[in-house]
């Protein structure tokens, strides 16, 4: 005998068509912060960086000590906020905390890897700060060389607020230098996109060729610079290319061979 079957009946939430607008994620708290406080642990810095992904410019590397008591209400993670916000937040920020920001330069990234001067950067940026940081929160899975205790917070700019407060000072500087770098460089839109690989600006590459400020190494960079510049391209040695090598062969052999061969 079947049982009668029990139907589960759905959410009002789900049925609602406002259930498919995306779900806004939570701002950044200063929660993990006034933990360390509250076992004596300060001052607590968080760091970022902006600029790891264009194809030109430097990567610029800010870190931040909130005021516990004097936090700007606003701040999140940069990429979520607007240039405008950026910018009232940066001047608020500033004003508040303290703050610090390195620079690595395009030839920097071109000798060490984008990584390597991204966190070379970070570095230099905690110890610049005014106030030696007794542990420093920073975005994404590595941690730096510091002389005091570092964590390192996947997603951190979105979930720790001294580094959304970092993201913002690296993002508003990293914005202001490519928007002077336009003006040196006219014609490639560095203003607009501030150097990331958009179609606009991979267009200016295909027809301008690359400028002292791209980044060498990286594709379509590259690719411009064979383009345009091909005398600048070191060629290549294939390790797979067939040369003619002189083999003498000896044609007298002995070998222990059976007498009935």
């Amino acid at each position: 005998m079947r049982r009668p079957c029990r139907l589960r009946t759905i959410p009002a939430m789900i049925r609602d068509k406002s259930a498919n607008k995306p779900v806004k994620k939570a701002a950044p708290s200063f929660r993990r912060e006034r933990a360390l406080i509250k076992r004596g642990v300060w001052p607590v810095a968080g760091c970022d960086e902006a600029g790891r992904g264009p194809l030109a410019g430097p990567v610029v590397a800010a870190a931040v000590i909130l005021d516990p008591d004097r936090i700007p209400r606003g701040i999140d993670d940069s990429k979520r906020l607007t240039a405008e916000q950026r910018e009232r937040l940066f001047d608020k920020i500033c004003a508040t905390a303290q703050v610090s920001v390195a620079v690595a330069s395009r030839s920097r990234i071109d000798r060490d890897n984008i990584l390597r001067a991204s966190l070379w950067a970070l570095k230099r940026a905690v110890g610049a700060l005014p106030e030696p940081p007794r542990h420093v929160f920073v975005d994404g899975r590595d941690r730096l060389d510091t002389s005091c205790d570092c964590e390192a917070v996947i997603g951190g700019d979105g979930i720790v607020l001294s580094i959304a407060a970092a993201s913002i000072i690296a993002k508003v500087t990293r914005d202001r230098l490519m928007c002077a770098l336009a003006q040196d460089c006219p014609g490639y839109g560095f203003e607009q996109h501030k150097g990331y690989a958009v179609p606009e600006h991979l267009d200016a590459l295909d027809r301008l060729g690359p400028t002292v400020h791209h980044r060498s190494f990286f594709a379509p960079v590259a690719a411009a610079r064979a383009k345009h510049m091909p005398w600048t391209v070191e060629p290549v040695q294939d390790l797979f290319t067939v040369t003619e090598v002189e083999v003498q062969v000896e044609t007298s052999v002995e070998a222990d061979l059976p007498a009935n061969l």
